[in-house]
């Protein structure tokens, strides 16, 4: 039978069976984030703040672990606080009994996923962390749990139903520890000042590094700005707007301050014949929109479009530094 057919046969008789199980999804999932919201309000807050703590007390790594689904949380918890400024390496509890525990040192702090509190192949890196005096980091439902009473500190999640109809598939559990990872790792970035150029130097390919790029990576330097002051004729200013070739020309007071701007749009208000014999200052647009090299290339994208200019000028203390057309944007991918 055509996998077409099959399809639509599926389609008229379970669609909105299927589509039912998945709000119902959904909705679980969504309670269980409600809760664990309720509690980092309310009981798990100080642990949760000793944990940040204790992180930012690490002169090495975070070492995450977890077994099962536990484990694949860990490896995706253990990526986002390397690239948002915590050092960190996922270990697996079986490869750690077979010589990875090597991988662990005293300074490092130990941040362990265990739903039940009870993994056997935990048993070792727990061992391992009270010889050796590795701090601890547990995260799981079971408070007076073994690898709870072995911690330093315990993040106890509320217990909450799973989106499973038989209550065994890891789903609405793990969700939790995936938001509870992601709030250590940003509460972390935000208590380090982590800014979004130092993200950038962590994610230097794709579309999010470009994306990261900064005005100042982009922008035309001083040599090829086109400039002038305010009493500079319009005859003359023409041909500077036409060498630079960036449809516009700023103007300048005698600080070297930026003051207007002349573009294509004014030379059309303002065509006749004495255009020419005018000042640069008489026709410019006052008080024009600038950004700040250290602005992100896609904010200043968003500025262009939103004000439907073509180019900006980048300044710093007032002055013209640099300038930015929206070609540059586009031909760097960001978008």
């Amino acid at each position: 039978m055509p996998v077409g057919l099959k399809r639509d046969r599926f389609l008229e008789r379970d669609a909105s069976k299927a589509v039912a199980s998945a709000t119902r999804t959904v909705q679980l999932e969504t309670e269980g984030l409600g809760a664990l919201e309720a509690a980092l309000r309310g009981d798990l807050a100080d642990g949760f703040a000793d944990a940040v703590a204790a992180i930012r007390a690490c002169r090495g790594r975070v070492i995450v672990t977890g077994m099962g689904k536990s484990g694949h949380v860990g490896l995706k918890v253990a990526a986002t606080l390397s690239s948002t400024g915590t050092p960190a390496y996922f270990v697996h509890p079986s490869e750690a009994s077979h010589g990875d525990l090597g991988m662990i040192t005293a300074q490092d702090v130990i941040l362990a996923f265990s739903w039940s509190g009870e993994t056997v192949e935990l048993g070792n890196i727990v061992s391992y962390s009270r010889r050796f005096a590795v701090p601890m980091i547990a995260v799981t439902s079971k408070a007076e749990s073994t690898l709870a009473g072995a911690a330093e500190v315990v993040l106890a999640l509320p217990q909450t139903k799973e989106a499973c109809p038989h209550g065994l598939a890891p789903t609405t559990s793990t969700l939790m520890q995936l938001a509870l990872g992601d709030c250590l790792a940003i509460a972390l970035l935000e208590s380090k000042g982590f800014t979004a150029r130092d993200f950038k130097l962590l994610h230097p390919g794709g579309q999010l590094g470009a994306r990261l790029k900064f005005v100042g990576d982009l922008m035309h330097k001083v040599d090829r700005l086109p400039l002038a002051t305010r009493d500079t004729a319009m005859a003359e200013a023409i041909v500077v707007m036409t060498e630079k070739a960036f449809g516009c020309l700023g103007v300048v007071d005698e600080h070297g301050r930026l003051v207007g701007i002349v573009t294509d749009g004014d030379l059309r208000r303002h065509m006749g014949d004495a255009l020419l014999a005018q000042s640069a200052g008489t026709i410019m647009t006052a008080a024009p929109k600038t950004v700040s090299p250290d602005l992100l290339a896609s904010a200043a994208l968003e500025l262009i479009n939103s004000s439907s200019i073509t180019a900006v000028f980048v300044v710093e203390d007032g002055r013209p530094v640099g300038i930015l057309h929206i070609h540059d944007l586009l031909r760097a991918g960001v978008a």
